[in-house]
């Protein structure tokens, strides 16, 4: 065939795509709207977004007008069978469950509204996490992989919805960008972690231009003169910075690089330490931006069960039962005082050794080089770093105490953790970002190191810096979102759910669970709001019902308790879309990709040594002490055994 034919095909097949979908775009309903008039009367009927097989969805009924006063209970006919629903929050609202393909047909007094709805079938919602994370870790780059990931989810949906299929695939396509995109932007927590990452990027530039940068790394290297103590002192940041994961991955990221790019250090190994420090470290500490929402879970799992205890309490007891958190901290210990590595991090840190880090990422390579060498002092880069870390901390406090009265009765730490649980992190974050900037600039342009301008342009280009970073986040919500919308996680947790299993394995099949959620879902908050109000009624229930005691049930609890949270952090740690792996990745100028393919042996290493022993012989009443030291011995081994040494 020749050029000129197939150019030709080529349009029509366009043409005819284009049309398709202007034809699907004049005949869509949109946000599933349906409008009916009787008599005078105005009766709005809404759908939810996505209606998916075997899970329940809400339909609302708006009347207009409706008896300001009296707001009387509305009598309905569902397919004939007759419900009297009460008025609430300015509608009126029902619950349906579409097992198959149906024709609904819902009459509200002389009006009668039909239509044949066909739902998603729920093991269908695997596939856009499933085929994106494939794609990631099969071809190495992630912003196709998300991309398609997205055109999945959006075209099937798009598709049940009532479409022809090259209609759902004009519509699916488009809608990526003006429903799923536009939506995860519409939040604020997400347009906090976008102007927070772009701000310590400005920072980071200005300080690597004004020698601040270039000063800590000349006082680091008096401490970090060899790869296993430059990576001694990133773990040591990251523990020290355990308030926020967030901040966590950016200042020890973005801080170590120039240290560890100077000592061969691969960027693999910067952003796997970074990574496994800030999940786990704020999972498990006390006073964190995580314990609010962790506390919040377990009180309304208390309220379900009837527990006569406190939520605090109970988080405190689980803590022993953490063994994933814990034991990846110590791995990446052991791996940095054996200086033995194995699987791909292996090959990534005899390359970096052999070749150094300007011949490996010559184009990401961070420039530490001031304008006035004599003028590179540390206290530029540490005072900037400093204010962001104690304002996020005052910011935490203050916002916390806006929410929630300080309580003498209880003691400090109580105190302290009850209201930073309750404070607005991503306000702290917005606040101490721009001040350590503003920080930066004055001590730049006081010192006559640059001029406004120079600084200002400076913040600019760290800006940019930004922009593959936010992409790739923006795609990863997006996905999250369809995910949300295809109840990913109620086809992956229903399944586990529906075997019949002895309350002794609830603890293990529960961070299996939680690892899954949140590898297939990329978000270790998204899984614990998901699981915590299915998964702490459920493990009650059944140990209670197996016949335990009190104090039996209560330990299978506190263990049900740790093991949500560490699977989430196991599966954070595995996925490629996941925000904290995807900032970990960015804050050390690592691909992103080779980032979560190097530090996925190490993961699951820790997980199948966490699960098998340590959750599991827990839950049979093995003391956890014991099982903490068993579990340091096996992972101690398998460095000696299975690790190489670098150099």
């Amino acid at each position: 065939m020749s050029f000129k034919r197939t150019y030709f095909f080529f349009l029509l097949f366009i043409f005819f795509f284009y049309t398709q979908g202007l034809l699907a775009f004049h005949s869509t309903t949109g946000d599933s709207l349906y409008f009916k008039p009787a008599s005078e009367t105005k009766i709005l009927i809404k759908f939810d977004k996505v209606i998916v097989q075997n899970v329940t969805t809400d339909i609302k009924i708006f009347i207009d007008p409706v008896p300001v006063d009296t707001k009387p209970p509305l009598e309905i006919h569902v397919n004939g069978r007759e419900q009297l629903l009460n008025f609430d929050g300015g509608k009126y609202v029902f619950e349906y469950q579409f097992d198959k393909s149906e024709e609904l047909v819902i009459k509200v007094a002389d009006t009668v509204f039909s239509n044949i709805i066909t739902p998603i079938p729920l093991w269908m919602s695997v596939l856009p996490p499933l085929i994106a994370i494939l794609m990631a870790l099969v071809f190495r780059e992630v912003f196709s992989a998300l991309f398609i990931g997205l055109m999945v989810g959006s075209v099937i949906i798009t598709y049940y919805q009532g479409f022809a299929f090259w209609q759902a695939l004009f519509l699916g396509l488009f809608s990526i960008i003006d429903v799923y995109i536009l939506e995860s932007l519409n939040n604020s927590a997400h347009l906090s972690v976008i102007v927070f990452s772009m701000m310590i990027g400005g920072m980071v530039a200005l300080i690597s231009e004004n020698g601040g940068m270039k000063g800590i790394v000349n006082i680091l290297s008096r401490y970090a003169n060899s790869p296993r103590s430059g990576q001694f002192v990133t773990w040591l940041m990251g523990i020290v910075i355990f308030f926020d994961d967030y901040a966590n991955t950016l200042v020890v990221g973005n801080t170590m690089r120039p240290v560890t790019d100077r000592l061969k250090i691969s960027r693999e190994k910067l952003s796997y330490i970074v990574d496994s420090t800030a999940a786990p470290i704020t999972a498990i500490a006390f006073v964190t931006t995580w314990i609010g929402a962790e506390l919040s879970y377990i009180q309304d799992g208390i309220n379900t069960i009837g527990l006569d205890e406190t939520a605090y309490d109970i988080f405190l007891n689980s803590l022993k039962y953490s063994f994933y958190p814990i034991l990846t901290l110590l791995f990446v210990l052991l791996l940095i005082y054996k200086k033995r590595e194995f699987g791909p991090m292996l090959n990534a840190e005899r390359k970096a050794r052999r070749n150094g880090i300007d011949k490996i990422h010559p184009q990401v390579h961070t420039d530490t080089e001031s304008f006035h060498t004599d003028k590179e002092k540390w206290y530029n880069a540490v005072i900037p770093v400093i204010v962001i870390i104690a304002g996020t901390i005052i910011g935490l406090i203050s916002t916390g105490l806006n929410n929630v009265d300080w309580n003498p009765e209880i003691g400090f730490p109580k105190n302290l953790s009850n209201v930073i649980g309750h404070a607005d992190s991503y306000k702290a974050l917005l606040w101490s970002s721009l001040a350590g900037v503003l920080v930066a600039v004055i001590l730049t342009t006081s010192q006559k190191i640059m001029s406004l301008k120079q600084s200002v342009d400076s913040l600019v280009k760290g800006f940019k810096t930004m922009v593959t970073a936010v992409l790739i986040l923006v795609l990863a919500w997006s996905l999250a979102l369809i995910t949300q919308y295809m109840h990913t996680a109620d086809f992956i947790s229903g399944i586990l759910l529906e075997i019949n299993i002895t309350p002794y394995l609830i603890p293990s099949i529960t961070f299996i669970l939680a690892a899954l959620v949140a590898f297939a879902t990329g978000s270790s908050w998204g899984t614990m709001a998901i699981l915590y109000p299915l998964i702490l009624p459920s493990s009650w229930l059944i140990a209670t019902e197996y016949g335990m005691d009190y104090d039996q049930s209560m330990a299978i609890f506190y263990n049900v308790v740790s093991t949500v949270l560490a699977g989430s952090v196991l599966g954070d740690h595995c996925s490629p879309i996941s925000d904290t792996t995807i900032l970990s990745s960015l804050a050390s100028s690592c691909n992103h990709i080779e980032h979560v393919r190097t530090q996925l042996p190490y993961a699951l290493t820790v997980g199948l040594v966490a699960i098998f022993l340590g959750t599991l012989p827990a839950a049979y009443g093995v003391p956890t002490y014991i099982l903490f030291i068993v579990n340091l011995i096996v992972l101690y081994f398998i460095v000696v055994l299975f690790g190489k040494k670098v150099e």
